[in-house]
């Protein structure tokens, strides 16, 4: 490939119930890295404000501005003490909660009549790449069904799309507390250890992405 590999790196801002989102920062410090490997790729940072409005009209934005080859997106994940990658897609969305702009979905579906949509192999190589890094990381194949969830069936959406990403991948992450440190008992997890992690994952999503390009 002649050109920089473009990357999409993106996180969620707060939301009701977290004034804190550690994803906000770990996005930053990953597209801050400078190491020889990322020398030809161009990494590309966005924080979505968490609405479904958002996800639909910036994420096709995102795509059609920066061309992005992968996307790499996180999420928070409150209530779970590791580091989750998710395989998989919902179609489901709540009725019950409204995002942050309070705004309530219509259905319980994204799509109608719609089976679950798998990101594919490359979500076990990049748990590998995680665990690697010593971090607490599962697969999972429950995004949940608010706006990671639906972010992440509108990126794979995207990805079967001819002029689309050819790779995407969502991962869930722990809570920390302001200073980057752990904020529960249950987890060890610290934003130095997500940096870590991602990097790892960014890297094997890079060389992933160039297999397929070869492709």
């Amino acid at each position: 490939m002649s050109e920089k590999l473009r990357v999409l790196v993106t996180g969620f801002g707060t939301f009701p119930g977290a004034p804190f989102n550690p994803t906000m920062p770990l996005v930053q410090r990953l597209t801050a890295l400078r190491r020889p490997a990322f020398d030809d790729v161009a990494l590309t940072s966005h924080i979505f404000h968490v609405t479904y409005a958002s996800v639909d009209r910036e994420l096709p934005e995102l795509i059609a501005r920066h061309r992005p080859q992968a996307l790499l997106m996180f999420g928070l994940a409150g209530r779970t003490p590791h580091l989750r990658i998710e395989t998989r897609a919902r179609n489901a969305v709540t009725t019950r909660f409204p995002d942050a702009g309070r705004q309530h979905a219509c259905k319980g579906s994204i799509e109608d009549g719609a089976d679950a949509r798998a990101f594919g192999p490359h979500s076990e190589k990049l748990l590998r790449a995680a665990l690697a890094t010593g971090i607490d990381a599962q697969l999972s194949r429950d995004a949940g069904s608010y706006l990671c969830n639906y972010l992440s069936w509108r990126a794979i959406e995207a990805v079967n799309r001819d002029d689309g990403p050819r790779l995407a991948q969502f991962i869930h992450v722990p809570p920390l507390a302001h200073d980057g440190t752990a904020a529960r008992a249950t987890s060890a997890i610290t934003l130095e250890a997500l940096v870590d992690a991602g990097e790892a994952m960014l890297l094997e999503l890079v060389k992933l992405t160039r297999q397929a390009a070869r492709a």
